[in-house]
Formats: structure tokens, sequence, C-alpha cells
């Protein structure tokens, strides 16, 4: 008996919630593109001053790293590797840019000969230390200079993502690490089909 008016009260709890008290709830859906990417000037691996505003037209995968990276980078630089060769030709609608978040090593001949591993579209890029923080806060990407070793030696830690970036410079979405290049293709497939 006392179970069957537990339930019944709480029946009742729930109905007098949903009739009543929900009624001032807001229900209305968030929608909005994220606040991802911005103007930048650096320099790439060529030694020549670009800008965002260059690669309009292009849909863009932007990766932060940095060339003594032992794993995440190249790994990531990789699978960007990979996915340009399944998108076959669509792989022209997109440039790769690969930004240092170590500018302080990473100088344009260290990033030319470093690129040269991977995919020749990829574009390396550089530049000072501030023209570095405000691009990677524009992107909202992390990354701090760890502690110098006694041979000077240190490690950046830093956001591993990769961003898709749409021909007018829209973020579409980004990718975690060691996402397959196959997934990767196919959402750069579905967004130049979209458009």
């Amino acid at each position: 008996m006392f179970i069957a008016a537990m339930v019944i009260a709480v029946a009742i709890g729930l109905t007098v919630n949903t009739l009543f008290l929900n009624k001032n709830r807001d229900n209305s859906r968030i929608t909005g593109v994220a606040a991802i990417g911005g103007p930048f000037e650096l320099v790439n691996h060529k030694g020549e001053t670009v800008r965002d505003t260059d690669y309009r037209g292009s849909y863009l995968l932007v990766m932060f790293g940095f060339t003594n990276c032992p794993d995440v980078c190249p790994t990531e630089l990789q699978l960007i590797t990979e996915a340009l060769g399944v998108l076959g030709p669509t792989a022209k609608k997109v440039q790769p840019l690969m930004i240092t978040m170590d500018p302080e090593r990473d100088t344009v001949e260290v990033l030319a000969d470093y690129v040269s591993n991977f995919h020749p579209s990829i574009m390396a890029l550089t530049g000072s230390v501030e023209q570095i923080k405000a691009v990677a806060g524009a992107y909202k990407a992390y990354f701090a200079k760890g502690a110098i070793d006694k041979d000077g030696e240190y490690f950046m830690d830093h956001s591993p993502f990769i961003y898709l970036m749409g021909p007018n410079g829209q973020y579409l979405h980004h990718f975690a690490p060691n996402t397959s290049s196959e997934v990767i293709a196919a959402r750069i497939q579905s967004a130049v089909s979209e458009s």
C-alpha cells in the first residue's frame, strides 16, 4: 500500500512539474557559428608574407604545432597528407596550413625542411611570438613553452586539433587527434559538396 501511494505521489509531482512549473522554461534552441579563426599576417616556409585573405576561396585545414614535436604533430600532418590523397581532385580546393607555436626555433628554413616530408601543398607558417599568440587566440588554440632543460631544450605543450575552415574563412569543423584520414576526407568532401 505504501509503495502504491509513493508511485501516485511521484506521478502527481511529475504532472504538476510538467504542466505548471515548466511553462516559464525557455525551450528555444541556441544556434550560431563558433567564433574560431580570424585575420592573420605571417610568413610561409618560402619566406613570403601571407595573410588569411590570401587563402579566400580555398578550404583550409589549419593545425598548430612545432617541428620538434615527437609524436602528435607529425602524426597529424601525415593524416592530412593521407586525407588529401583520399580526396583526389577535390584536394585542389584545400590549403593545409601548419602554424608553428615555436617561432623561436621554427625558422623559415627549419619549417621548409620539415614540411618537405609531407604533402607538397602543406604550407608552414611562422611569425613573431606576438603574431603567433594572436592567431592562436583567434583559433582558441592553447600553447605553452615548457621548462628549459640543462641543454637548453624545451617542449611546447599545445592543443592538437585540426580546424576545417570554409572558403570565406568561417569555421566549419574541427578534428580531434588521430581522426582517421578517411573521416577527415569525408568531412571535407561533404563541405565542398554543400557549397
